[in-house]
Formats: C-alpha cells, structure tokens, sequence
C-alpha cells in the first residue's frame, strides 16, 4: 500500500497540512452535537464554523464535524441534517465517559474531552491539548473517484476502526418552526454520512462541490480518535 502511494503523482490529502510559518499542523477532530431544534445550539454552530475558518490553535489543524441529533425533532421541527446514527454514536460516547444522557451543545475533542459546545476558551484549550499527544499518520489520495488510505501503526491496545465522513460546508436553513423558529442558522461542515469502511482501504466517493472526506482511526469502545485526515 505504501509503494502504491509512494508512486503516485501527487498525494493530495495528509495528516498534516503546513501553516504559513511552516510549522506542522496536527490533526485534531472536533465533534458537535448539534440540532437546529436546540435553542442554544447556533452560538456552538458558529464557533466550529469559526474554528474550521480561521484554524487559530498554532499546532493544530481543526478536523471540524457538526453532527445534528435527532431527539429535539419532536419539538415542532425537524431538522434536515439530523441522523438516529448520530445520535447513537453520542450516547455510546456518554456511556463510555459515564455521563448521565446527552445533550446539544456538546463538543468532543479527539473522544477525550466533552463540554458545552458554546465554550470558546474550552475548545481552544481542550484542542491545543490535543495537538500535543501523539498522532497515526493517515494519508489519503485521490484518483479520479477512488480514494485510497495508507494508516500507519497505531499505539494502543484497543481495537479500532476506521471511519470516514463526508461534510458539507456552508448549509443554511430558514427555520419555520420550534425553538428556533424565524431563524435563519448557519452551520458549521455537517456530516452528510458517517461510516466505518472496515478493512477496506479504497474507497469510491465522487467529486461533490463543497464537500470534503475526511477519514479517522479511533477506538471502538473508547471512541478515542488516534489520527485523521481530510480529502477536498
């Protein structure tokens, strides 16, 4: 797999991209749980549009993944975006940290730390922490609408998988009802679809305007995410 890569013209997506310093970029994947039925959650929508954006943590490189909940839908709206799926994937999550339940806004940062979405000097510190511990390389490349991933050793114990997500930028919606209603919300990159490739290692997603791949090797129980990378 590596010499497969290694032949290619150009290896367009890695685990690391280059600020204008040119110092390295760690991956860092950070999840919200979001809903557009959630009164509190467009200040939390904002800021990972913002962390996407602006990529202010030196050291990292903001893996961004707004994925909206279905459990408010019942309030009178329901929201385009939402997945069961990701709903799930937040409750195993909570019974993992020993939470109570769940909640919107919630940020997790690499499946290690969780707080309230909304908490700008939290994300910031809880993702240069992050950036600090030690990271798989993950290598993707594109040809023409394959995408192969090269994933290097990772150290741990526990069984992983690896899972890819396919995101959307700049989504709006005018909300009629609920919470939220009168509202027009912007959102940060929502998880169009979510899965675990298994052991495959090439990929067939087309080209889409305005979305991206991103693939990550995390823990099946723990959800600890152990590297990343991103494909336009």
């Amino acid at each position: 797999m590596r010499l497969f890569l290694a032949s290619l013209a150009c290896i367009v997506g890695t685990t690391t991209s280059f600020a204008a310093e040119g110092l390295p970029r760690v991956p860092v994947v950070v999840e919200l749980f979001s809903s557009e039925g959630c009164s509190s959650c467009p200040p939390a929508d904002s800021l990972l549009a913002r962390l996407d954006r602006d990529q202010p943590i030196a050291g990292a490189e903001v893996i961004a993944l707004e994925l909206h909940v279905d459990y408010w839908n019942y309030l009178g709206w329901s929201d385009p975006f939402s997945s069961a799926a990701f709903t799930a994937r937040q409750r195993k999550r909570a019974q993992y940290m020993g939470n109570s339940g769940v909640y919107t806004p919630q940020m997790v940062v690499d499946g290690q730390e969780e707080f309230t979405g909304s908490r700008e000097m939290a994300a910031k510190g809880a993702i240069e922490r992050a950036a600090r511990g030690v990271h798989v390389p993950v290598k993707l490349a594109r040809e023409g609408d394959a995408i192969t991933i090269d994933v290097g050793a990772i150290p741990t114990h526990e069984t992983t998988r690896v899972m890819m997500a396919v995101t959307e930028r700049g989504l709006r919606t005018n909300v009629l009802a609920g919470e939220n209603r009168g509202a027009t919300l912007e959102h940060g990159p929502v998880v169009r679809s979510l899965r675990d490739v298994g052991a495959d290692r090439r990929i067939t997603q087309p080209r889409v305007a305005g979305r991206r791949v991103v693939v990550f090797v995390e823990a099946r129980d723990s959800m600890h995410v152990f590297g990343a990378a991103t494909i336009e």
